[in-house]
């Protein structure tokens, strides 16, 4: 689990159909090797980074991945052309297979620093950025953004922003239908109080039909990610996927034809276990790995046993692998 090195046989563009959101602190490299273990083809995303924490800090640590997490973007935090550029050449040596320009985040934190929602404000420099790192690296360079910000919210400022970064030579747009209010609301309530607007996503998707358009926000079933499909080019999910990771094992038959079985729970937690041992000779402690898979005890006698598990007993088992295997048994024929 070294930093890995680009292959030497390029690998093919991912597919943007279905995917994994980036999530601040949830979607680390434990998290994304478990969820690779559900679905081999959804696209899988890092949490944003920033620039300054890739140019003036461990640069290693934060894109060390696995092998095995392809296919797998990196989500940059920036407005910088040059830093982002740089960053870029990183990923891209590093084997990412994407990198994405993060303008949806609403925290306050990262406004402060121009990264984020507040770009929107901003289509020119975006663009500038987009060029930037497209001029700096052969892997795709994609964005995120939301429908507009308060204050610049009409659909004709959403088309001013989409097509001046599509002239600097963007071809895909992960739409989060929702605008994003940037004082008063805390990333959370961004996430939950400004209404969905999935017509305005397709509007997008129809006055832009050469460019590949995925939609994010609410989107909780493969049954509503297959309905999406029918307008869309792609589908991000986000909290839902993350809480309720186990939808992802029917995935690769849902959505990409697969005519593999989906994989057991009990037997995707059985896939942890070597890399969970490798963790902890590193050094690592458990609950590093264990806490993305909670979310695979639903619905059934002893789920909430298998949280407890590895939620609580594990801060104070004196070894920590049994208590995996105990869990691993709740979850057989589930």
């Amino acid at each position: 689990m070294s930093l890995a090195i680009t292959p030497a046989t390029p690998r093919p563009a991912p597919s943007r159909r279905f995917s994994v959101a980036p999530m601040l602190d949830w979607t680390d490299r434990h998290c994304r090797f478990f969820l690779r273990q559900l679905s081999r083809h959804a696209l899988l995303y890092s949490e944003m980074v920033t620039t300054g924490a890739l140019l003036h800090g461990d640069a290693a640590r934060f894109l060390r991945h696995d092998e095995s997490e392809h296919p797998l973007a990196l989500q940059l935090g920036g407005s910088v052309p040059a830093e982002l550029a740089a960053c870029a050449k990183l990923a891209e040596a590093a084997g990412y297979d994407e990198v994405n320009l993060n303008v949806g985040c609403p925290s306050d934190r990262v406004q402060n620093n121009m990264i984020g929602a507040c770009l929107m404000a901003h289509p020119q420099r975006v663009a500038d950025c987009v060029k930037a790192m497209r001029d700096a690296v052969g892997i795709e360079v994609t964005v995120k953004h939301r429908i507009g910000i308060n204050g610049r919210d009409s659909y004709a400022e959403l088309c001013d922003f989409v097509g001046q970064v599509r002239e600097a030579g963007c071809r895909s747009f992960t739409v989060h239908a929702r605008i994003a209010i940037l004082e008063g609301l805390s990333p959370k309530q961004n996430r939950e109080v400004p209404p969905l607007r999935h017509d305005v996503a397709a509007q997008v998707k129809r006055d832009f039909p050469d460019l590949e358009i995925v939609l994010n926000g609410g989107i909780k079933t493969l049954d509503e990610c297959q309905e999406h499909l029918r307008t869309f080019d792609g589908v991000m999910l986000g909290r839902e996927a993350y809480h309720n990771p186990y939808l992802l094992a029917r995935v690769d038959q849902a959505l990409f034809g697969s005519e593999a079985a989906p994989i057991g729970r009990a037997q995707a937690l059985r896939n942890l276990r070597p890399y969970i041992e490798r963790h902890l000779a590193e050094g690592g402690a458990m609950h590093h790995v264990t806490r993305h898979v909670l979310g695979l005890g639903q619905g059934f006698p002893g789920a909430r046993r298998f949280r407890q598990l590895l939620s609580v007993d594990i801060h104070k088992a004196s070894n920590p692998l049994a208590l995996l295997d105990q869990a691993t048994t709740l979850l057989e024929g589930h």
